[in-house]
């Protein structure tokens, strides 16, 4: 290392230092409902991977694909440049010609849940499948096994799920009903880095997951995603549609791999056509940069302390909640231990007080609140003009849409805040109860 570089990783952490932190003023300093926590070895890792100028993914998105991967045990991980896109590479790379008889191809149903996020459905309508959508049980806000069991039918391939704010869906019994009908299954992990069904994490029990990076998120890059599996033959087909579609897999910056660039014969391509260029998929360009590599890496050591802030900080929300009036609490799926996105409340019939009653108040008084996600999917603009199968009714998911919001639970809220909303939502609540 230079001095000059040593000089400017200096100034960097001392500039973290001397950033000013304010202390908590109750109705005026914001509650966030979610936001990345960085510290000083974090600006510092950007700051070395800016001076060094490597822009594209290089040597830090490598070792933490390497170290991602160890984390929950897989064989591979590959960085994208969002959760949204790690759910779309997913999906893509089950429709490979590479899988023979059984790919996904269009038309074949997809079994998810009606409440959720619209990256977990819009990969399935880009492949040209059929949205399945079950209803969600309030309080856990996931499908129930039995939900999933009865949306299966002859054309069912795949069964893509979000475990609901961090709270696992039924997975283990899941996967299992998926491995009886020959169905893929994909965790969405995006939100629940960390948490564990059996006393196994999730994301670890499907054929492919993905995780998303984005500030929200248990660990940020920013921007940012991954795909996971235990399949060496996913992984290189996930790798493949994300770098172009291209059949080479030498890294930037490197050639001739595979000892034999100029030795290929694939399509009705002349022999010896350069490896680098011959295309065996639809591809995207999906990669992440180093700067993101770099980032993510550090917060990776942080993981473990993260998850268990927003264990503690749901708690504290869930133990102080316990006797207001008017409302569901959110109550983990049993045999699970969630790593907490959010922490949902249901505003029940005959409150006294409607949902939008409470968020006003909430955000009048400085806490952020969210909603969950898009309630009903299917009565969004977005999918009029999708086709669809809806199993019974969405009875749960029109609830949530009317009547179900969440609130903060990341590292970065105190305990003085999380009294603060304790106090407030049960001032409401008793009030007008």
């Amino acid at each position: 290392m230079t001095d000059t570089k040593a000089l400017v990783l200096e100034l960097a952490r001392k500039y973290h230092k001397e950033q000013e932190t304010r202390a908590f003023e109750p109705g005026v300093t914001p509650i966030l409902s979610s936001g990345a926590v960085l510290d000083e070895e974090d600006r510092h890792a950007l700051v070395e991977a800016a001076l060094e100028m490597r822009i594209a993914a290089g040597v830090r998105t490598r070792k933490f694909e390497s170290e991602f991967a160890r984390y929950f045990r897989l064989r591979k991980a590959h960085m994208v440049n969002s959760g949204s896109s790690a759910n779309l590479l997913a999906v893509s790379a089950l429709t490979s010609p590479k899988l023979k008889d059984l790919r996904l191809r269009p038309g074949d149903e997809a079994i998810t849940v009606g409440a959720g996020f619209p990256t977990t459905i819009n990969p399935l309508v880009q492949n040209g499948l059929t949205p399945v959508f079950v209803d969600v049980e309030l309080g856990t806000y996931n499908a129930s096994l039995a939900q999933i069991e009865a949306a299966i039918s002859p054309r069912t391939r795949l069964i893509m799920i979000a475990h609901a704010l961090g709270n696992p869906f039924p997975v283990a019994e899941v996967a299992e009903l998926a491995r009886r009908h020959d169905l893929f299954l994909i965790e969405d992990n995006c939100d629940a880095v960390g948490s564990t069904y059996q006393g196994k994490l999730t994301g670890t029990f499907g054929d492919l997951s993905t995780v998303s990076f984005y500030p929200a998120h248990h660990i940020t890059a920013g921007e940012g995603g991954c795909v996971l599996t235990a399949s060496l033959e996913l992984a290189r087909i996930v790798e493949s549609m994300r770098d172009w579609g291209r059949d080479c897999w030498c890294e930037p910056g490197t050639d001739n791999t595979c000892l034999k660039r100029f030795d290929y014969q694939l399509g009705t391509l002349p022999a010896g056509y350069d490896h680098k260029y011959i295309f065996s998929h639809v591809g995207y360009n999906l990669k992440a940069t180093d700067l993101q590599g770099a980032l993510a890496l550090s917060q990776l050591q942080k993981v473990d302390d993260f998850v268990a802030a927003r264990r503690r900080n749901w708690q504290r929300l869930h133990d102080g909640l316990a006797a207001v009036p008017g409302l569901l609490l959110p109550r983990a799926t049993p045999g699970s231990d969630p790593s907490w996105f959010g922490f949902a409340l249901t505003v029940l019939p005959g409150a006294g007080f409607t949902r939008r009653d409470l968020v006003d108040f909430l955000e009048g008084r400085k806490i952020g609140t969210r909603r969950l996600f898009g309630g009903n999917i299917t009565r969004h603009p977005a999918y009029q003009d999708v086709r669809y199968r809806i199993v019974d009714e969405l009875t749960n998911c029109d609830t949530v849409t009317e009547d179900t919001f969440w609130i903060g639970v990341y590292p970065g809220l105190t305990s003085e805040m999380l009294d603060y909303v304790i106090e407030t939502i049960t001032e409401f609540c008793t009030r007008r109860g």
